[in-house]
């Protein structure tokens, strides 16, 4: 019910003007391919399972992803290589998410996004991330079995690392990121690095889903045991 609550706040959260501005012109200036869809044009909210132990955090909504599907990781290409090793990896019941409506299930595992809106150039400033923290903070709060954070993309992961700093005395400079980097956050959480699931680095080769499934296994055995 709390988190129910929070989401509905996160929803009709109008705080930023150049986010809304954006997110509302992408609704209306829509991509070619999805002219008869009615874009979701609205803050992001986290979804899964709200006993997991695993929170999975990216950055912000993908313009004609999130922001069209009204689910973060959902309907755009990142989603269709995320998915596909979740599900190798035993984390959801199928390796598709492609709209609200598709029977996705999360398992141990609860998605969210540092940042609730698509900023422009996927490049959000300090006072907008700031602003929205107040949610991740409910967020990280409400899910009280949460014990690993795992950041999609380096831009993520400090995000994680800022949010912290408004509670804790450290310094970005002690949380190194890599694929699979580890290090235990100051209320013993531990924040796992995850290269970024993007085209981009999926076909650079950066990150492919042997690279990917490896990791996120080594994860589930963690929380496992």
């Amino acid at each position: 019910m709390a988190l129910t609550k929070l989401n509905k706040s996160i929803i009709d959260c109008r705080q930023c003007d150049r986010l809304v501005n954006f997110r509302e012109k992408i609704a209306t200036e829509k991509r070619k391919q999805y002219l008869h869809e009615d874009y979701w044009g609205k803050p992001i909210t986290g979804y899964g399972d709200e006993k997991a132990k695993l929170l999975m955090v990216g950055l912000a909504p993908a313009a004609h992803g999130g922001n069209r599907t009204g689910r973060v990781f959902t309907g755009d290409r990142s989603a269709d290589f995320l998915f596909k090793c979740l599900f190798e990896a035993g984390f959801c019941n199928q390796p598709i998410s492609i709209n609200k409506n598709d029977g996705l299930v999360l398992k141990n595992l609860y998605l969210t996004t540092a940042l609730k809106c698509v900023p422009p150039g996927d490049k959000p400033t300090s006072l907008e991330l700031k602003t929205c923290f107040k949610y991740f903070n409910q967020e990280i709060n409400l899910l009280k079995n949460i014990s690993t954070i795992l950041a999609l993309g380096k831009i993520a992961y400090d995000a994680c690392i800022n949010y912290y700093k408004q509670q804790y005395d450290i310094k970005n400079k002690d949380y190194i990121f890599s694929h699979g980097s580890q290090n235990k956050l100051p209320d013993n959480k531990i924040l796992i690095g995850s290269y970024h699931p993007s085209p981009r680095n999926v076909n650079t080769g950066r990150i492919n889903k042997i690279k990917m499934v490896r990791l996120l296994r080594k994860v589930k055995k963690d929380l496992d045991n």
